[in-house]
């Protein structure tokens, strides 16, 4: 064990789980201050030793420096804001790697990499067939983008933008509503009782002739750069006009690789209303359906903090800032997860808006992660 360069204060505390390790017969090594880093494209963080949606607490990326606290194998313990975590121990590396990580689809224990693959300036990642839900997926040969923070202070979340719509014969095709089969509790694009919805569909068209398919783009990448700058990690679903990626491909991928997901729409009226998210429906049999019941809260939570930070932007708002939707999008996520709509086809889309709006998106998930 290197004691070297070690407080008292740590000395003391290593001593003691040590202690505590062999009272209990734990085969586990312990480390003081140890640093090991990430060798795979996103290696998911856990608050216990287990694989499932639920404990999956961030992710890590190719490169980054963990402090080590123990291993037992599998399993390797880090400290994360002062809180025990654990990574799967076949991803760690004890020297720092060298340029980006080669192509990464494991299938060893934890499969704690999805399908992924290095570019230039980000990481493809697609839909792993190992994620949860994956199979409800029709559309999915697509590749979203996973960028690093270069920022000073880097928060170690990474945010998923999906810009709305872009997926060309999305409307063709249909996925199911809900995981467990059962029917849609509100309206919308698909009405209510349905229980399958189109997989993507085309989005409306602005007064001015505009696609929202572009605008939303337009929003995503600006959105993204101001993310970046702030620190976070981005994961882009779509970065041109079309991506072979349906809602539900969009929503697992974002599960499996983002600490929260928002997804950036205008609504399809022609009132100017302004901002509002769409919120989890107050429907008790929804609100029993997982995914939903287990995270539904958070969803609510991530869209109140983004209103709060786009009306303080200087932002309009449309009335209460929400409006109750069953969505696809929301049936499927296991992370916090919002459809933002930022205003209609009568509302300005023009630069300065749409920075305006990136002013306060970025507010609300400050926010949201408490920074």
């Amino acid at each position: 064990m290197n004691r070297k360069n070690i407080s008292g204060t740590k000395l003391k505390w290593t001593a003691a789980l040590v202690t505590a390790m062999l009272l209990a017969g734990s085969a586990q090594t312990v480390f003081a201050g140890d640093t090991v880093y990430v060798n795979c494209d996103v290696l998911r963080c856990r608050s216990s030793e287990e694989i499932k949606d639920s404990n999956i607490v961030t992710n890590f990326h190719y490169g980054d420096k963990l402090e080590r606290v123990s291993t037992n194998g599998d399993w390797t313990v880090v400290l994360v804001n002062g809180q025990k975590r654990y990574v799967a121990t076949a991803y760690l590396s004890a020297s720092q790697p060298a340029g980006k990580a080669s192509v990464q689809n494991t299938s060893s224990a934890g499969n704690e990499t999805g399908a992924s693959a290095s570019t230039a300036s980000g990481t493809e990642i697609g839909l792993s067939s190992g994620y949860k839900y994956a199979d409800f997926s029709k559309i999915n040969s697509g590749k979203a983008i996973l960028y690093k923070s270069t920022a000073d202070s880097r928060k170690n979340k990474t945010v998923c933008v999906n810009a709305g719509h872009g997926t060309k014969g999305g409307g063709s095709v249909k996925t199911l509503c809900h995981p467990d089969g059962t029917a849609k509790v509100t309206g919308g694009t698909t009405s209510a009782g349905a229980t399958t919805a189109v997989a993507v569909s085309s989005g409306m068209t602005f007064a001015d002739g505009t696609a929202e398919s572009k605008v939303t783009l337009a929003m995503a990448k600006i959105l993204k750069d101001r993310l970046l700058a702030q620190g976070y990690d981005v994961l882009m679903i779509r970065e041109s006009d079309d991506v072979q990626l349906d809602n539900i491909a969009r929503t697992v991928i974002a599960n499996n690789n983002a600490d929260c997901h928002i997804a950036l729409h205008w609504d399809s009226t022609s009132s100017n209303k302004g901002c509002f998210f769409m919120s989890v429906p107050n429907n008790a049999s929804y609100r029993a359906m997982e995914p939903v019941a287990s995270h539904w809260q958070q969803h609510n939570k991530l869209g109140e903090a983004l209103i709060t930070g786009l009306k303080g932007a200087g932002n309009k708002i449309f009335s209460g800032g929400s409006m109750e939707m069953d969505l696809t999008q929301t049936s499927f996520s296991t992370i916090p997860s919002i459809d933002i709509e930022l205003g209609d086809k009568a509302s300005s889309h023009s630069a300065d808006t749409l920075k305006q709006l990136a002013d306060g998106l970025v507010s609300g998930v400050n926010s949201f992660f408490g920074f």
